[in-house]
């Protein structure tokens, strides 16, 4: 008797036959979910990577995840003729591609966001790359689930085996999209996060090796091999950080000093011959070589419109420049602040660098500063500002958009007191002439009354504000009461005379709305494509 099952025991064996355990069960669909989470956060990585490279966010995101959506397809399709040479029900066959599938996963995406950056540093073909890679994760994430539905369907339906399957992809692709900007992006950084992600796959592998051990003898090897390059990859997400940097260090004409990246995004500080310039997502946003042009044009206009600005509403500006102007106004008795990110506010208090530029303005006791996303924020305010400012980035993505829309400036007006102003940056007249003019006629379409005014800025190039106020504003009896760097009394009232060539016929532009984000098409319609 004992021989007739030892021999049936290897007549099993012989034909591959393999029958799963609960245990066995349950972790090759945790491999599958693990999997599924470990590929769409890196999809979610290449895009907010290729984002913060080139600026084209919805472009980035719709190449990275509608991509890799398209090329599980193919793999799925390809994960048909696994096996097939041999028994179509093979199930150690199908488990030995779905371990083989994993095992490519692994590296992949650990290099893939390095790689590409690489890429793009070297003056690469960055969209291609991204394509590519997208198209190989995607391929390799659409066979798992037709692996594992093929390799559960002896012990259960199809139906019962796909909907387990499904189920367990789709929750692990939720994990993946939420850890990714919460944790893995914050806590770890770019580079290390997308090495530790590679890790997990080649750590499952290990797991399922562990539990098929005494069935599948063979598969102890492919434990083995998911062991090393677990192993590998942990080791080479610390190194990870020098490569990177030194990567990033190609990008800027100075040395960085600090970098780092929050929740929201990438921050980065240079300094070259005392001009210290503050980067997120690689788009400039002062040079203290300049800075104060910027600074006192974006402020005095707007102080200058009220008799009294007692009580003003600060937009952005973490970095507290703005804000050292505005403390330096008389008759200021408070400045709340509305700040997405407090990472950039952290700098703004404790870099050298900043604390010398803004002169401590966050020390001063007429400050408050609130975090959150301003569209939010606003609506929960109870108080009234005399003067309300505006220094949001510029609208080149649909989730900024929103803040320069017909209902959030309605908003603003309904907080800002009967004889108040206010002011927004508008990006540039000159390379991005049909963004400033929608800013321009959508802050008339929420019932302001609009006074567009430009300036030259060494480092940004001529760049446009808008003055608003539901009241006229004379423009020839704006004073400065205080010492500047820049701006004169004489000077003050000339900004307001826009070149011909910075002009745009506003009845060809639609109003930015929150129903239709029209503005970040206009921003990305530039005059010249290199700004």
């Amino acid at each position: 008797m004992a021989l007739a099952v030892a021999s049936r025991t290897v007549s099993y064996l012989d034909q591959d036959y393999l029958e799963l355990g609960r245990r066995q069960r349950s972790v090759v669909l945790l491999a599958a979910a693990v999997s599924s989470a470990c590929g769409l956060a890196t999809e979610l990585l290449l895009g907010g990577l290729t984002s913060y490279l080139v600026g084209d966010h919805a472009l980035a995101y719709g190449v990275a995840v509608g991509g890799f959506l398209a090329a599980m397809g193919l793999g799925s399709y390809a994960s048909q003729f696994v096996a097939i040479s041999q028994d179509p029900d093979n199930r150690q066959g199908l488990l030995r591609a779905f371990i083989q599938v994993e095992l490519a996963m692994a590296p992949a995406i650990a290099l893939m966001p390095l790689g590409l950056f690489a890429l793009f540093v070297a003056g690469g073909w960055l969209w291609l790359g991204l394509a590519l890679a997208t198209l190989f994760l995607g391929i390799l994430a659409g066979m798992e689930v037709p692996l594992l539905t093929r390799l559960l369907e002896r012990d259960s339906s199809v139906k019962e085996a796909l909907a387990g399957v499904l189920a367990l992809d789709y929750a692990g692709a939720l994990v993946g999209a939420i850890a990714f900007p919460l944790v893995l992006l914050p806590w770890l950084g770019m580079f290390p996060a997308a090495a530790c992600l590679g890790a997990i796959p080649a750590v499952m592998v290990v797991a399922i090796a562990q539990v098929f051990s005494k069935t599948v003898p063979r598969i102890k090897r492919w434990g083995r091999a998911g062991l090393a390059i677990a192993l590998g990859l942990a080791l080479l997400a610390p190194l990870t950080v020098p490569l990177g940097n030194t990567l990033e260090n190609r990008l800027y004409r100075a040395a960085i000093i600090h970098r780092e990246d929050s929740q929201y995004q990438h921050i980065v500080i240079t300094q070259r011959e005392g001009d210290t310039r503050l980067f997120l997502d690689g788009d400039l946003q002062f040079s203290t070589a300049d800075e104060y042009r910027y600074h006192e044009a974006l402020t005095y206009p707007v102080l200058a419109a009220v008799d009294v600005p007692r009580r003003v509403l600060l937009l952005g500006a973490g970095d507290g420049l703005a804000l050292r102007e505005i403390l330096r106004w008389p008759g200021v008795e408070t400045v709340t602040v509305l700040e997405l990110d407090p990472a950039v506010v952290r700098l703004g208090r404790s870099h050298p660098a900043l604390v010398a530029a803004n002169h401590r303005s966050f020390e001063d006791p007429r400050v408050t500063i609130k975090f959150g996303d301003a569209f939010q924020l606003v609506r929960d305010l109870l108080a009234t500002f005399d003067v309300v400012i505006a220094d949001f980035p510029d609208p080149d993505r649909d989730g900024l958009a929103k803040l320069y829309a017909d209902g959030f400036y309605r908003q603003l007006r309904s907080h800002l007191a009967p004889n108040g102003a206010m002011v927004t940056q508008a990006s540039s007249p000159y390379f991005a002439p049909k963004a400033f003019a929608c800013i321009v006629k959508t802050l008339a379409a929420s019932g302001f009354q609009t006074y567009p005014y430009r300036v030259d800025i060494p480092s940004f190039g001529p760049w446009g504000f808008v003055l608003a106020s539901s009241k006229a504003i004379v423009l020839d009896q704006l004073t400065i009461p205080i010492s500047s760097k820049f701006l004169t009394p004489e000077l003050l009232p000339a900004l307001f005379a826009l070149p011909k060539d910075e002009q745009w016929d506003l009845d060809t532009i639609q109003i930015n709305r929150l129903s239709h984000p029209i503005l970040p098409q206009y921003q990305r319609d530039r005059r010249w494509q290199w700004y």
